[in-house]
């Protein structure tokens, strides 16, 4: 088969050779994916951050940038949390990522390690299941102006500090009041996060081909305040009422203090983020095997 894919930029965590994995020392599996990748006819790159400098010799190492602007693919190694902080800063360029799980199964992470050279082969060469994935754009307000502002793949959440009482949220759709929120806190997350934070918290499952999100109350004060898909059309507005010590998170990663009056606002974001799957990939295989639905 002809590869499709003639530069591949190469994403994970190289580690001295003592640390291990289920699959062996960590640089000897990120060095037999790229001699693999090689023996593909790709070219292989390695992700600047991550790369480290025994690598520096062998293989050219690029940042972020330089891997939209210059590479075809993206081959990420490790778990879903490696995938979602590629994945946000690789929306901007369309590159496409493939994702090799470096333990148990991930829902955006889908080829087991032991698999992947078969896996890989006819995907190289352009058999594969393309899926994308909506981004949501997150802005905190106070006043007019923006003090915070982040990407996120799969949620933004608003929480009560550690030690305060709940947080009252007033919740705005478009230019629609919905109602004001007496919570542990508040989730908007993407189809892709409706797996996170937002189903432990009894959110439902939103496949990805939903132009929606789900808005899930942590804990509400009334019962009665459910989850509810919305539109990712609409822009949506949290405003802090009351509360102490809270503060909002963007994919777990990103965090910013809020003080009364502040507004995060969420909208969905021009860019989508581009997997690809193996031929015959479905989302409810994934569902399956992740969720252990089905077994005896």
């Amino acid at each position: 088969m002809t590869c499709r894919f003639k530069k591949v930029a190469l994403i994970g965590k190289y580690q001295a050779t003592g640390a291990r994995t289920d699959g062996g020392a960590l640089d000897d599996i990120m060095e037999g994916i790229a001699s693999f990748l090689e023996s593909q006819g790709c070219e292989v790159f390695v992700e600047a951050s991550h790369a480290g400098d025994r690598q520096a010799s062998r293989h050219r190492a690029l940042t972020v940038e330089e891997i939209g602007a210059e590479c075809d693919l993206g081959l990420v190694v490790g778990g879903d949390g490696t995938m979602l902080g590629i994945g946000r800063q690789m929306a901007c360029h369309g590159t496409p990522l493939i994702g090799i799980n470096r333990g148990r199964l991930g829902f955006i992470t889908d080829i087991s390690l032991d698999a992947y050279q078969t896996t890989l082969v006819p995907m190289l060469a352009g058999d594969y299941e393309e899926d994308h994935r909506s981004l949501i754009q997150a802005r905190v307000l106070r006043g007019n102006e923006i003090v915070f502002e982040a990407l996120a793949m799969n949620d933004v959440v608003v929480n009560r500090g550690a030690t305060s009482g709940m947080v009252e949220l007033r919740v705005t759709v478009g230019s629609h009041f919905v109602a004001n929120q007496r919570a542990d806190g508040l989730i908007i997350a993407t189809p892709t996060g409706s797996t996170a934070y937002a189903l432990s918290a009894g959110g439902p499952l939103l496949h990805p081909a939903v132009p929606g999100w789900v808005l899930v109350p942590i804990a509400p004060h009334t019962l009665s305040n459910r989850p509810i898909l919305l539109p990712d059309a609409e822009e949506i507005s949290m405003e802090l009422v009351g509360g102490r010590d809270a503060s909002a998170n963007f994919d777990m990663q990103s965090l910013a203090s809020l003080a009364i009056g502040d507004r995060v606002v969420v909208r969905r974001s021009d860019y989508r983020v581009r997997f690809l799957h193996p031929k015959g990939w479905s989302y409810f295989d994934t569902l399956r095997k992740k969720l252990h639905w089905n077994e005896k």
